[in-house]
């Protein structure tokens, strides 16, 4: 066997599915925006969404007070802006201004969409049964947005240790999915 021991606090670049996404909420101050890379859809219809943050950090406050939030997801174009959304606090920074973000309004919700991200999913929480234990929230997706210009999104996939992976090639197979 090829195969070799793999450091067990490395084990979650394994299975980083999804893209990296940019978590916007809004607080009585200024919206605020973090990097989070986990998350897992849990539903088709409503659409569920999984996602993890950790309690101490502001957009948790937030997200347990407003109880909802934008899931953005960038391209990587914006993989600057993510690495310091991800390594800075907005308890004392504004990371939109900062970061040159842009906050649009959302429709159904009251945290901001990223104007610079390809897509945007308006959220709501729906369940908070895992927060306590795991920092878990399940969000229900209430509206959706893309930039119809944007057809081969190249989305970042954090592998650890400041890596990604760039979303590549596609390819395509038969479904009977609906």
């Amino acid at each position: 066997m090829a195969k070799k021991s793999f450091p067990l606090g490395k084990v979650y670049g394994l299975f980083e599915p999804g893209p990296v996404i940019l978590l916007s909420t809004t607080g009585k101050k200024r919206p605020n925006v973090m990097a989070l890379s986990w998350q897992t859809m849990l539903d088709f219809e409503p659409p569920l969404i999984g996602c993890v943050l950790g309690g101490g950090s502001l957009s948790f406050k937030l997200l347990q007070a407003a109880k909802d939030c934008v899931l953005n997801i960038p391209t990587a174009e914006l993989v600057g802006q993510v690495v310091q959304c991800g390594n800075s606090s907005g308890v004392r920074t504004d990371k939109f201004r900062k970061f040159k973000l842009t906050a649009v309004p959302a429709e159904k919700v009251s945290a901001p969409l990223i104007g610079e991200c390809y897509a945007s999913v308006e959220c709501r929480v729906v369940d908070t049964g895992m927060v306590d234990a795991y920092g878990f929230f399940v969000l229900q997706a209430v509206k959706a947005w893309v930039d119809p210009q944007v057809t081969a999104p190249k989305t970042l996939h954090h592998i650890g240790d400041g890596r990604f992976m760039i979303a590549g090639e596609i390819i395509r197979t038969g479904s009977k999915m609906r």
